[in-house]
């Protein structure tokens, strides 16, 4: 049986690693992508979005446009340094043929989900605007979905944007609060165990010439590695951020996990911050006991997560 899945993506190369991933698994049914800004604007979002499903064959998958801005705070910027100016590590891809649906993504969601009564995961690998919003238009979403699986946030570990916090959560702290506040299953896939998953140097050049797939995440992954070699020489690789949210999908075994109520702060010098009360029920009388569990994944079986990804992703195209 096959677990149906929407991916809210802002790609990106970890992002379309991710998006390849849960289209060569067969255990995943990809309904759909939305977009949101973060690697890159909304706009480059959708089109590489449309670059993916082509590439792959797929033109089918619908694409739709969603957020170009959080729900309250500014938009700063993109991680073009990161991800490249073309959000694929400056490879210049074709221009795709395709289109987005002519409706936002916001309401895409609602409508694939009510559809769907609960067999549908939603899969968020950027900000979470989109699901914010989706949930303002259709509070009934918490009880349509199968799940909600989201890369993001840090409960255990410092962040990645700035002490506190973690990119995707900081660029929409409050669509972020709404999100893990709301009555909905909800696991966390966070700095906890994506900065524990590792793909080094050597296994990405193992996979290179195993598919026209593999080729392609090759050539994009450069721009990526090279970044992280600057900002951490000592990692030779780089973190395996969304394709872990894949891997959590297709075998939540993989993980460890830890259940508590999470807030997110959304102003100050922590805005950004994931805060978990682990002590709820025993030593904190005055938690957040209104508030629903997140599944917070703290460890991960690297190896198996990584012979998950490389069986997967090196199955013919």
């Amino acid at each position: 049986m096959t677990t149906k899945i929407v991916i809210d993506t802002d790609p990106g190369i970890d992002d379309a690693m991710a998006i390849l991933f849960a289209l060569k698994a067969p255990e995943i049914e990809l309904m759909g992508l939305t977009t949101i800004y973060g690697n890159v604007h909304t706009t480059l979002a959708t089109q590489n979005a449309l670059r993916l499903v082509e590439f792959a064959g797929r033109p089918d998958i619908p694409v739709a446009h969603g957020a170009d801005l959080p729900l309250i705070v500014p938009l700063k910027s993109v991680a073009a340094e990161v991800h490249g100016d073309d959000g694929f590590g400056n490879t210049n891809q074709p221009t795709p043929q395709g289109r987005p649906l002519a409706k936002p993504a916001a309401q895409y969601i609602v409508e694939t989900v009510m559809a769907n009564p609960t067999e549908i995961t939603l899969v968020c690998l950027g900000p979470l605007t989109n699901l914010a919003l989706a949930l303002a238009l259709e509070p009934r979403l918490v009880d349509a979905v199968a799940g909600v699986v989201l890369m993001g946030g840090a409960a255990t570990v410092g962040g990645n944007i700035n002490p506190a916090a973690e990119a995707n959560v900081h660029k929409d702290p409050h669509a972020a609060d709404v999100v893990f506040t709301a009555d909905w299953p909800l696991t966390m896939v966070g700095l906890d165990v994506t900065h524990k998953a590792i793909m080094h140097s050597d296994f990405l050049a193992d996979l290179k010439n195993a598919t026209a797939t593999t080729q392609f995440l090759d050539s994009i992954s450069h721009f990526y590695m090279d970044f992280y070699r600057r900002v951490q020489p000592a990692l030779d690789g780089m973190p395996m951020h969304d394709p872990s949210t894949i891997a959590y999908v297709i075998n939540p075994s993989l993980f460890i996990t830890r259940p508590a109520p999470v807030r997110v702060i959304t102003d100050g010098i922590a805005a950004g911050m994931t805060l978990p009360d682990f002590h709820q029920g025993w030593a904190s009388p005055n938690g957040w006991t209104d508030i629903p569990l997140t599944n917070i994944c703290v460890d991960v079986d690297v190896a198996g997560l990584l012979n998950l990804y490389q069986k997967t992703i090196t199955r013919p195209d």
